[in-house]
């Protein structure tokens, strides 16, 4: 039998993979675009929107990034070589649908058309984000976009403490953090980020020491001031997503309203003894605080702001899942749980969904909202718009 030489494999891969020009590959919709290039290269420049599984690997990975073998898929290389060979492998695979992009890279370069460089990450970022790095959702695009984010955090207490120190252990660039109260010891049950030698310590300092400890790449920004209708739309306006761990009723109303005013996402969370909840607003797309409950009960029958107690695990539960939620927003991958609550029964070790719908009556996001402007809600607590505890209170009007 006559070996093949490199040609007689061109020719072969030709015949099985179509080819398309640079731009007949820009203007074909619904192609999932596949660049097999090594990482090297890959970070020099590409395609926007393409998924990088380079050549050595793309046989034992592209199962899991595109599992299904009907998927219309492009690839591309430097020159077009190495994407016909890749394609003819998947092809061998049992991909249905595989075209290679001829000239590759550098004739879409040539071409005048857009490409991205993406940040590039130094050696030591590539050894502590080496997990993120290998997975294919997140990979050094993804982890680029957590460097660049900026994270507000309303609270440094149950909630907020794990949330920020996984947010700042993923590498989000920013975290701010809004809190104006100090650490005291009923809060080391559960306020992972502060210890006993801080006790006295403004929370926001306490928390800049823990989480700059743990990941210098992170910069802490200490917002010690009471979170009103003045002081938000400024807060909110300097960050991409917001984290509510507020424990009272006109902070957790202000912060939904805000947030659909300045068009932020809001990742909402709240405990209580053994109870937590955890769900995403994504402004004007879908449902908000108020859709469930328009208006807060009257002072008489809102809860007391004093702790009812909480279970000192479960505010890692709810703020890992609150941190979760936000990695996804950021590196753009996964449903978050927008229009959707996700119930935690800690006691029994329960997880429960409930669909939430948007109410075309809401007077914030609906379709003749009433609510314009920022309102500081008076009368819920003995000290208004604490922002420093656990969200516990607030799962009673989480429901």
């Amino acid at each position: 039998m006559a070996r093949q030489t490199s040609r007689d494999l061109l020719a072969d891969a030709r015949r099985v993979v179509p080819e398309l020009t640079p731009e007949q590959a820009r203007r074909a919709p619904g192609r999932v675009l596949i660049d097999v290039r090594e990482q090297d290269e890959w970070d020099q420049g590409h395609i926007p929107g393409a998924m990088h599984l380079s050549r050595g690997y793309l046989e034992t990975r592209i199962e899991d990034s595109v599992p299904d073998r009907s998927t219309p898929l492009t690839l591309y290389c430097a020159g077009g070589i190495r994407s016909l060979l890749a394609g003819r492998a998947l092809r061998e695979m049992g991909y249905e649908d595989v075209v290679s992009m001829s000239g590759g890279f550098d004739a879409w370069k040539q071409a005048g058309l857009e490409f991205v460089v993406p940040r590039a990450l130094s050696p030591d970022q590539k050894i502590r984000y080496s997990r993120h790095l290998l997975i294919p959702e997140v990979g050094e695009e993804g982890q680029g976009k957590l460097l660049d984010a900026r994270v507000l955090l309303i609270g440094a207490g149950g909630l907020g403490c794990p949330a920020a120190l996984y947010l700042a252990a993923a590498g989000v660039g920013t975290l701010g953090l809004v809190d104006f109260d100090t650490v005291d010891l009923s809060n080391l049950q559960r306020q992972v980020l502060h210890t006993q030698d801080r006790i006295g310590m403004r929370k926001t300092e306490s928390a800049r020491i823990a989480l700059t400890a743990l990941n210098p790449d992170v910069q802490v920004v200490e917002h010690n001031e009471v979170l009103n209708s003045e002081s938000a739309p400024r807060l909110f306006r300097d960050y991409d997503i917001v984290v509510n761990g507020c424990d009272n009723f006109p902070t957790r109303y202000l912060a939904n309203d805000v947030a659909l005013f300045e068009r932020k996402p809001l990742v909402d969370g709240g405990i209580f003894r053994f109870e937590g909840q955890v769900t995403t607003i994504l402004p004007f797309a879908s449902p908000c605080y108020r859709c469930r409950y328009p208006a807060p009960p009257p002072p008489e029958e809102a809860p007391s702001c004093a702790e009812a107690g909480v279970l000192g695990v479960l505010p890692g539960i709810v703020g890992v899942l609150q941190a979760t939620e936000v990695v996804k927003l950021i590196v753009g991958c996964g449903e978050p749980l927008a229009g959707r609550l996700l119930a935690i029964d800690a006691l029994d070790m329960r997880f429960r969904e409930f669909r939430v719908p948007r109410d075309p009556a809401c007077p914030v996001c609906g379709e003749n909202p009433t609510i314009t402007e920022p309102i500081d809600y008076e009368g819920f607590c003995a000290a208004p718009h604490t922002v420093s505890a656990d969200g516990g209170p607030a799962l009673a009007v989480l429901g």
